[in-house]
């Protein structure tokens, strides 16, 4: 199936639907989006999400995920998962990040995110400016997780479940609190880094964990 030809509004559309309607006008029956959480952090994986929204469902309640409270994320997460989308999850290691880059770990993850989809979507939609590395249709939206309901939907899901992710690691390796910075590169988290080293999750390739190991040395 062709581009779409349609070109449709910026940010300030009213309608957080309006992408995916004008891609159904087209013929495009599985319009799916994707976004991934935790490109920043120093530790733990970068996750993506590929969602295909209902459609009758409420694009409005769709929201990008940074714009939330985390009780709302989770509240909206568990309301996705019983309402019918259609959801993929992956995740990409903190040692595959060292190994790729984080440009195409975050890329790698939502390829493998819309992999994971009960269902094979014909059009994908992508937040930022980057295209996924699969031979599906699919259009980079800059800021897409305010102008796509699909890509917002994906965006909450990564982050609930990154957040989960990184409560996990919290248990494993108590002396960073995972629980509460979840990896980013807080005061107290570059703190404790250099207190007590890496560990097996922080991402190498990152400059303050290189700079912790370089003082380990």
């Amino acid at each position: 199936m062709p581009r779409p030809k349609r070109l449709w509004p910026q940010a300030s559309a009213p309608d957080r639907f309006v992408v995916e309607r004008s891609l159904w006008a087209q013929g495009y029956a599985w319009v799916a989006g994707t976004d991934e959480a935790g490109r920043g952090p120093l530790a733990g994986p970068v996750v993506a999400a590929c969602v295909i929204l209902p459609a009758d469902c409420d694009p409005q309640r769709y929201q990008d995920s940074k714009q939330l409270s985390h009780g709302r994320r989770v509240e909206l997460a568990g309301e996705l998962a019983a309402s019918g989308a259609l959801i993929g999850i992956a995740e990409v290691s903190a040692a595959e990040i060292d190994t790729l880059n984080i440009l195409r770990a975050s890329l790698l993850a939502m390829k493998k995110a819309v992999e994971n989809l009960p269902v094979a979507p014909d059009f994908l939609l992508v937040d930022g400016k980057q295209t996924v590395p699969i031979e599906i249709p699919q259009q980079a939206l800059v800021k897409g997780d305010s102008r796509s309901a699909s890509i917002a939907a994906a965006s909450i899901i990564a982050k609930v479940t990154r957040d989960a992710l990184m409560d996990a690691l919290h248990q494993e390796y108590p002396q960073y609190n995972f629980q509460r910075h979840k990896g980013y590169g807080t005061a107290e988290h570059c703190r404790l880094l250099l207190l007590h080293g890496p560990c097996p999750v922080h991402r190498r390739s990152f400059r303050p964990v290189r700079e912790a190991l370089a003082k380990e040395g």
